[in-house]
């Protein structure tokens, strides 16, 4: 058959329009069926049949419109069909505006469910999650003993119950740092269930009377205020362990989560059998406790404290580990933060995580403290890493322990890396203002301004309080160029909180670094003698910072003597270890404010060789930083603008931005230069 006789004998039958017509109505038909057949609880292969069985009839309704003509008598075959009688014209005709009209249902159909139904059916946006039925959050118990002083006793007992469930990887279990906000027996579960971003909540109460305690507890679903379990459990002391396991696993079951063999083990753990030891080491988690979340109103008596307590627990019961580890953390924790600067703190955190994990190798707090020893004694960030891995895998909803992986990832001058990790320690501290602070700290390393300004901002609307949060908010602002902003911030802070005159000094840079000599001075009208620096922790002398004003101001032998001074003061400090490189830094720019350039060279760079920014960019950006102010003010500006570019070219957002090179007085001397100006316009991109 002739090609070209054989198309116009399809289109004279209708079999061209036959297939249009039956290819639109399908499609329409599919989608229709796949949108209203799930509403009336459809079976899930109904949808499917249809688009099946209009498959199949696909071919049939072709061969049937070749072989059958529509006459005014009914459907007769085309051969018995006179051409003078055949009226497929007009049903071509006919058949043209049904296939229109279908076009245009299909269409309607296609608009509506792309700005209608789609829009309903579309995932949940990243801001807003679907919360896990097997997530919860156990609220701090309520002390029914007669004795106030058996507060550190049911504290602890709640502690041990949320450790274990922590340890379950099926469960998504909230930190103690969130939980710890809010009343034993609230009345708004269901409010305080969607803060935490659970499905549950488990309350208890402790009654303890000498040797024998009552423990209750209850699992209540927060949504529908309705108990999935509860029960009560009077024990000897002796036998707390025993309600601590059978807790987290009644939970675990209740909650229909499935354990791993050595996550029922752990669960079941029992880090002592001597209920001395084990009361003396709650005692000491509880001032520890009162450290962390701030709460200490003498950090140096209660750190002492707790680790005479820890020590007792262990010479009590020379095999537990778990207090060894503790004991462990306590000192990397007290070296970190300054409250004991000592070479023995350090010697002791090694010596106590070394024999928790001589006792029990597998012990994941043993490796969570000899992680920090790494991290917060040695700055070993590799060895760091490594040991928080480890603790990580036996303690899936550990949030201190993940967000330290982030904090690390800053230290080695990945900030971007880090980020995520604390977000993740977020979803399970959501009540914790530290965490979205330290990612905007992050941010502002990474100098997005912007994203830091939001994060600090979360972070007070969850504690409006915190002192720290606003003045690095503020410092941030003034890396971005917002001197403003800065300025609005720093004035919220009332004038009589000022610790340790981090403030102040906040203040006084400010003024600074816009030319404001007279402000700057006044800043520091009531400080103290030493100022604390929030980024780097490090106090720097109130000498200093007046003589830099009085240099500004033009006063150049008043700047002398208080030079002189500031030598003075930071002279006492060279014999001390942990404070060595604050003070050659420190010094570096007194000798230079002094005219003294070898000296000046010679402490800056010594402070950089103490702690490179290969070794800690946080702060060894600060020491770099201050070297480059040095060797700009004693005229050795190539390197200056070197080690600027390097600044720039790194996560150090807090030390230096092309905002504050353009207008801080300190870089007048090297600003006409051509490299400077290129180097300024070249990261302003």
């Amino acid at each position: 058959m002739n090609p070209h006789s054989f198309l116009a004998e399809l289109k004279r039958r209708n079999v061209i329009r036959v297939a249009g017509l039956y290819l639109v109505g399908a499609w329409l038909l599919t989608q229709v069926a796949s949108t209203i057949l799930p509403m009336f609880g459809a079976a899930e292969w109904l949808p499917r049949t249809v688009v099946t069985l209009l498959a199949i009839g696909f071919v049939p309704a072709l061969i049937f419109s070749w072989i059958f003509e529509l006459t005014p008598e009914g459907l007769k075959r085309d051969e018995d069909v006179p051409v003078e009688k055949s009226i497929a014209p007009q049903t071509a005709r006919r058949m043209d505006r049904v296939i229109i009209a279908v076009l245009l249902l299909a269409l309607g159909y296609f608009a509506v469910d792309k700005f209608l139904f789609t829009a309903r059916r579309a995932p949940i946006p990243s801001g807003v999650q679907t919360i896990n039925k097997k997530s919860i959050a156990v609220l701090p118990f309520e002390n029914l003993s007669r004795d106030p002083d058996n507060a550190y006793f049911v504290d602890g007992i709640q502690d041990e119950i949320l450790t274990r469930l922590a340890k379950i990887s099926a469960l998504k279990v909230i930190s103690r740092t969130s939980t710890m906000r809010y009343a034993s027996r609230p009345d708004n579960l269901r409010e305080i269930a969607r803060q935490l971003g659970v499905a549950n909540i488990l309350e208890g109460s402790v009654q303890r009377a000498a040797g024998a305690m009552r423990v209750n507890v209850q699992l209540i679903e927060a949504e529908s205020d309705s108990h999935l379990w509860a029960e009560s459990y009077d024990r000897d002391i002796k036998n707390i362990f025993s309600v601590e396991s059978e807790v987290a696993q009644s939970v675990a079951d209740a909650l229909k989560a499935t354990l791993l063999p050595a996550e029922t083990a752990r669960i079941a753990d029992v880090p002592t059998k001597n209920p001395a030891a084990y009361d003396l080491f709650l005692k000491g988690q509880y001032l520890f406790n009162q450290l962390q979340n701030s709460a200490s109103k003498d950090p140096v008596a209660d750190g002492k404290a707790a680790t005479e307590l820890y020590r007792r627990a262990v010479t009590a019961d020379p095999g537990f580990a778990l207090a060894y580890a503790r004991l462990s953390y306590l000192a990397s924790y007290l070296h970190w933060y300054g409250v004991d600067t000592s070479s023995a703190v350090i010697d002791d955190a090694r010596a106590a995580a070394e024999q928790a994990l001589a006792l029990q190798p597998d012990l994941p707090e043993a490796h969570l403290a000899m992680g920090y020893v790494h991290y917060w004694c040695h700055r070993d960030y590799a060895a760091a890493l490594r040991e928080f891995a480890i603790a990580q895998a036996s303690l899936p909803n550990n949030a201190e322990v993940i967000a330290a992986i982030g904090y690390v990832y800053r230290r080695q001058g990945d900030a971007a890396r880090g980020v995520p990790e604390i977000k993740q320690a977020m979803a399970l501290d959501p009540r914790n203002s530290l965490l979205p602070r330290e990612i905007a700290n992050s941010y502002t390393a990474l100098r997005h301004y912007a994203e830091a300004d939001a994060a600090y901002a979360r972070s007070l609307a969850i504690f409006p309080g915190d002192i720290e949060a606003q003045e690095q908010r503020a410092a941030s602002m003034m890396y971005s160029g917002d001197m403003a902003a800065a300025a609005r911030i720093l004035a919220a802070i009332p004038a009589d909180t000022d610790p340790q005159g981090s403030v102040s000094l906040l203040r006084y840079k400010l003024a600074m670094t816009t030319r404001q000599p007279d402000a700057a001075l006044e800043a520091l009208g009531h400080s103290p003698d030493w100022l604390m620096t929030r980024w780097e922790h490090s106090l720097v002398p109130l000498s200093l910072l007046r003589a830099q004003a009085l240099a500004l101001k033009g006063e150049a032998e008043l700047a002398h003597s208080a030079y002189l001074e500031a030598e003075q003061q930071l002279q006492s400090l060279l014999d001390k270890p942990h404070e060595l490189a604050d003070a050659q830094s420190y010094l570096g720019v007194v000798y230079a404010g002094l005219g003294q350039r070898e000296a000046a060279l010679k402490a800056g760079r010594a402070a950089v060789e103490l702690l490179p920014m290969s070794r800690d960019v946080i702060v060894g950006a600060f020491y770099l930083e201050r070297l480059a102010r040095v060797e700009a003010q004693v005229g050795e500006t190539d390197s200056a603008i070197e080690h600027l570019e390097q600044l720039l070219s790194s996560s150090g957002g807090e030390t230096v931005s092309v905002a504050t090179l353009r207008i801080d007085p300190v870089w007048d001397r090297i600003r006409k230069d051509p490299r400077f100006q290129k180097l300024c316009e070249e990261k302003a991109r």
